[in-house]
């Protein structure tokens, strides 16, 4: 198993914007976000863009956790996010999760909830797998 940590320094973006891996296995990656004035939009909501960024690094973290054979990274390659909650306070929790891997993508579910357990937004990414090249 890869340490967190070494994860997640993968992802420089992540700790510009507070986000931490506490949990990286290829069925499950779960990482956090705490609210801050600086990550927010009008009236000290949670920022759509950080919600989605949170989102994307767990769902890329996850599919790098699956690569196949020949495989050494992985790109987005579609993103849908769906808001159902504003976070005004607290942090935010992702559970990243593959609906499938296969040899050339995967798709990647992840849930993101509240302090109080309650769903936030929901982002399906498809991610391709890259191959180096000759």
């Amino acid at each position: 198993m890869t340490e967190p940590r070494a994860l997640q320094d993968l992802v420089p973006m992540a700790s510009t914007l507070g986000i931490e891996i506490v949990d990286a296995e290829p069925e499950l990656v779960v990482a956090t976000m705490a609210w801050a004035p600086e990550r927010c939009t009008a009236g000290g909501v949670l920022h759509g863009g950080a919600l989605m960024a949170l989102a994307d690094t767990a769902g890329a973290i996850c599919a790098f956790l699956n690569l196949p054979e020949g495989a050494v990274s992985t790109t987005t390659a579609d993103s849908q996010t769906n808001f159902l909650r504003a976070v005004t306070e607290g942090g935010v929790r992702v559970e990243s999760r593959p609906l499938r891997s296969g040899g050339t993508l995967a798709v990647i579910e992840s849930l993101l909830l509240d302090d109080a357990g309650r769903l936030v937004a929901k982002t399906t990414q498809t991610q391709i797998f890259l191959r180096a090249r000759d």
